[in-house]
């Protein structure tokens, strides 16, 4: 469950509601591959396509040009895509024709979308390649020393997290010094470690600088190639590639803001960020609203450890308005699962009792029936909690954490 959190932990801005958007945007395959390719990074020939006819005519154009096969790949924000069936090879138009008709359209199940699925409403159609190797290749902000991390494996093809908790030592890196930038010497100590033919090297130096620079001037927060690909004529090539940018800086790059597919996220997710809100739907039945990202997590925390399953990951910033804690109860009751709900503040910009005022109003005009439990520490809590007593409504307030997260457990299994 938590890891649907992974890369949302450590930043949850408090923007404007006209530029709230998920913390790291993600985009699909055919767009990151559209912006690499613009950069000079390698990547094979091919379109995307939203309707059958579509991909029909680009595995014929394909085809025409002289490729060997087509790769039909369903473009959906998950990895394991040809596992779950989503990525099928095609030697001839017949069969390309016939895995468009049975990818295009249907609920592609992997281990990041869960049982649910996803469903595949578009395309990326483009020719094979006449694979040599398969190695990996990512940039990523290395928190624990603050600067990038450049890696590298033989182990291409494979969940990278999979090799590094089996096989760290398959993993090579190259931090980068962000006064000095990704040196050519950096890239071809991983070009070497690669273990690439001596022919191959300087062509690899510049696939490798020109990925970085793509990240730097895109505000990327992730690039994964994967697999990067060594073909049988010694050209290199991003067979697959995967991009997410930092969402506090989008604001300077407007085309790639315009990328983003609501569709392909959750709808109280997108519905929460309207309001600038920081929304994560989990699977259990416990809604949190909280303030302050460490004091959501904390919050979850406890709730597994009395017993419980959160349902959502709710911080409502520092600043939260009335209206905002009214959209957020809404959205909090749109999830079916929802038996009970924990408020967890700590009042510092937030005061308790403007947040209990806003609580007793949403709760009001929302005619919320499921149990409500608060936990109420900081800036005129005596006050917030004088609130909720003369509010005429059923709340219970917990002394402690501890306390509340036991009273919110057992609320939610007398209301199941």
């Amino acid at each position: 469950m938590l890891t649907q959190l992974v890369a949302y932990q450590n930043e949850f801005p408090e923007e404007s509601a006209d530029r709230a958007v998920p913390t790291h945007m993600k985009i699909h395959e055919y767009q990151a591959k559209e912006i690499l390719s613009k950069y000079g990074v390698a990547v094979p020939k091919g379109e995307m396509a939203n309707t059958p006819e579509e991909a029909a005519a680009e595995a014929r154009k394909l085809f025409a040009e002289g490729a060997s096969g087509v790769v039909v790949k369903a473009q959906i924000h998950a990895g394991g895509r040809g596992k779950g069936g989503g990525v099928k090879v095609a030697r001839s138009r017949e069969e390309a024709e016939e895995h468009v008709k049975n990818i295009l359209g249907m609920q592609l199940v992997t281990h990041q979308t869960g049982p649910q699925g996803q469903k595949v409403q578009r395309l990326l159609i483009e020719e094979t390649a006449a694979i040599d190797r398969e190695l990996y290749l990512g940039i990523v902000l290395d928190r624990a020393t603050g600067k990038l991390v450049y890696m590298a494996s033989q182990a291409g093809g494979m969940e990278i997290e999979e090799v590094a908790a089996k096989t760290p030592e398959a993993i090579f890196k190259e931090t980068i010094d962000p006064a000095v930038g990704f040196g050519a010497w950096q890239a071809r100590k991983l070009a070497f470690a690669l273990g690439l033919k001596p022919t191959q090297i300087n062509q690899a130096v510049a696939f490798l600088q020109s990925l970085y620079k793509a990240f730097i001037d895109t505000d990327a927060s992730l690039v994964e190639i994967n697999p990067f690909i060594t073909t049988k004529d010694d050209k290199l090539f991003a067979l697959d590639a995967k991009i997410t940018f930092d969402d506090n800086a989008l604001f300077r790059h407007p085309d790639i803001k315009a990328l983003r597919d609501v569709a392909e996220e959750d709808p109280l997710e997108v519905e929460a960020s309207k309001y600038a809100l920081n929304y994560i739907k989990l699977d259990g039945t416990i809604a949190c609203m909280v303030n302050g990202a460490g004091l959501a997590m904390a919050t979850m925390d406890i709730i597994q450890y009395a017993g419980g399953s959160p349902a959502n990951f709710l911080d409502v910033g520092g600043g939260a308005t009335q209206e905002q804690i009214e959209h957020a109860f809404e959205i909090l009751l749109s999830d079916a699962n929802v038996k009970a709900i924990f408020i967890n503040i700590f009042g510092g910009i937030l005061r308790v009792d403007r947040l209990a005022t806003g609580v007793v109003a949403a709760a009001k005009k929302l005619n919320v029936k499921v149990p409500i439990v608060l936990r109420l520490e900081g800036t005129n809590v005596e006050e917030g909690r004088k609130i909720l007593k003369d509010s005429g409504l059923n709340f219970e307030v917990g002394a402690t954490m501890k306390e509340a997260a036991e009273l919110v457990v057992a609320a939610a299994e007398g209301a199941k």
